[in-house]
């Protein structure tokens, strides 16, 4: 039996100050992942007794960037998906092991207005192409904050924020596509119904507070591993950010 745990930390450096180091020993998870790390190599050094660490760096200062913290040493890690255009910016670390690939993703906000929503498009068919390819191997396990809120019951104000960055159709769409072509989004496994239970809230308007949040950090899986999972839970009573970390357990 496995824990992994996902946790957008926005700025690990920042959420260090605030808790994060006895977050993560009391966790005691076997791989535990951070995103939007916003650091360069050599600007943190993390005493983690018995984990492996591996880092992706955004080459822009201060910007995005993964971690994956893991007991088990990989057979192999590799950085990126393989795609010059999507590669410079930190978002994606996998890990193999013997009986499936872990991953971690921040995938890219589509900005204001959808600015970059051609982008997100063109990364979301390139990152789904990725993770296919990987499963004709070994089943996938990925965690992170994907950057959108699949359904209604996954934002608290669905109505207002309709296509906003994160909750437009069109990101929203390839979510169901990419669950349709065989990956399970293990809460809703467990939870279909559930309601008000999110994992990021804005800084502005007391949002945390009134729980006006939205559920965009996700573990999916291989839909062959679905007998395997055990649990899943959202800790909506850890701060430190603006997210909150996402637990699975599985029999692995």
């Amino acid at each position: 039996m496995k824990k992994f745990i996902s946790w957008n930390v926005n700025g690990i450096r920042s959420c260090i100050s605030k808790g994060f180091l006895d977050y993560f020993n009391e966790a005691d998870a076997d791989i535990f992942c951070v995103q939007e790390t916003m650091l360069q190599q050599g600007q943190i050094e993390l005493d983690l007794p018995g984990y492996f660490q591996y880092w992706n760096y955004a080459e822009k200062k201060g910007y995005s960037g993964t971690a994956m913290f893991t007991k088990e040493e990989p057979l192999s890690v590799t950085y990126g998906i393989g795609i010059e255009e999507h590669d410079h910016e930190g978002r994606v670390i996998t890990a193999e092991f013997a009986d499936y690939y872990f991953i971690t993703c921040y995938t890219p906000n589509s900005q204001k207005e959808l600015k970059r929503i051609k982008y997100r498009m063109k990364w979301e068919d390139d990152f789904k192409a990725y993770l296919k390819n990987l499963e004709k191997t070994k089943p996938v396990i990925l965690c992170g904050d994907l950057n959108v809120a699949h359904e209604e019951i996954d934002i608290k104000k669905p109505n207002a924020n309709r296509n906003n960055p994160g909750f437009s159709d069109m990101e929203r769409n390839k979510m169901t596509k990419l669950l349709a072509d065989g990956f399970i989004d293990s809460y809703r496994y467990f939870n279909p119904d559930t309601t008000g239970v999110y994992s990021w809230w804005s800084f502005r308007f007391d949002a945390r507070r009134k729980n006006i949040g939205w559920r965009i950090d996700y573990f999916l899986t291989s839909e062959i591993l679905k007998d395997k999972l055990i649990s899943v839970d959202i800790h909506t009573d850890v701060f430190g950010s603006d997210h909150c970390p996402v637990e699975l357990i599985a029999n692995l």
